[in-house]
């Protein structure tokens, strides 16, 4: 089901650790360039994603459920049509615990198939079935508590600890978020072939957005990793 993320802004709580996996900037969607050789127009980027929610999120929610019977496997697709907004997908949960794949209008713009539409949506489905937003959670509170343990143990107080849990909540919430995305770029790999699209002409698109490299506490691991997790995964199905 496609809403719109304007609709959702007030009910969302918690969002995955997905940086922006599209270009950094992104102008309105009136001002987007021409359609060059390999670019096609917003109209049809936009038909596209309508098929590719059509095939996917019935494979992404029974997966989901094979997976992860406890969880609420009922995805809700929802696009963010604000002009100006940057490129970007991220996977969160609504105030009820409900799974959101959210999309933004210069993202869908800057597909060049299906197989690349299929590719993210599955992704950030992925995200939801892996449990990555519990495990952050989780990180960060174990980060918070044994920086602000330290900080009382050396004697600080009030403000400094706070300060202190705060940065071990941060430290702790990255610390695993490459991890957390080859995970998902796994398991996107197979939903993405389950439902019936190529996943490496999908991961194509890691070839047209910034390379985060390997940075320490980066949220994102290199493409070049990325793109060797899905050529790996793909071969074995």
């Amino acid at each position: 089901m496609i809403r719109l993320a304007s609709l959702l802004a007030a009910s969302l709580v918690l969002v995955a650790a997905c940086a922006p996996v599209g270009p950094t900037t992104a102008p309105a969607p009136a001002a987007l360039p021409q359609p060059q050789a390999d670019r096609i127009d917003l109209q049809t980027a936009t038909r596209n994603f309508a098929a590719v929610v059509r095939r996917v999120e019935p494979v992404a929610e029974s997966y989901c459920r094979q997976r992860q019977p406890t969880f609420n496997c009922d995805f809700l697709i929802v696009v963010d049509d604000r002009p100006g907004v940057p490129a970007n997908a991220f996977q969160t949960l609504d105030r009820n615990g409900r799974p959101v794949i959210g999309f933004t209008l210069a993202l869908i713009a800057d597909t060049r198939n299906q197989d690349e539409i299929a590719f993210v949506m599955s992704h950030e489905a992925a995200h939801h079935i892996e449990g990555h937003l519990a495990r952050q959670r989780q990180a960060a509170t174990v980060g918070a508590t044994v920086l602000g343990q330290l900080a009382t143990t050396l004697g600080d107080s009030g403000a400094s600890v706070r300060t202190a849990q705060q940065l071990g909540a941060a430290v702790g919430a990255r610390t695993f978020s490459k991890e957390f995305e080859l995970e998902a770029d796994a398991l996107g790999t197979v939903i993405t072939a389950r439902a019936g699209y190529d996943p490496l002409r999908g991961a194509a698109f890691f070839s047209r957005i910034p390379d985060p490299g390997d940075r320490f506490l980066g949220t994102h691991p290199p493409n070049a990793e990325r793109m060797a997790t899905v050529q790996r995964v793909a071969a074995g199905l």
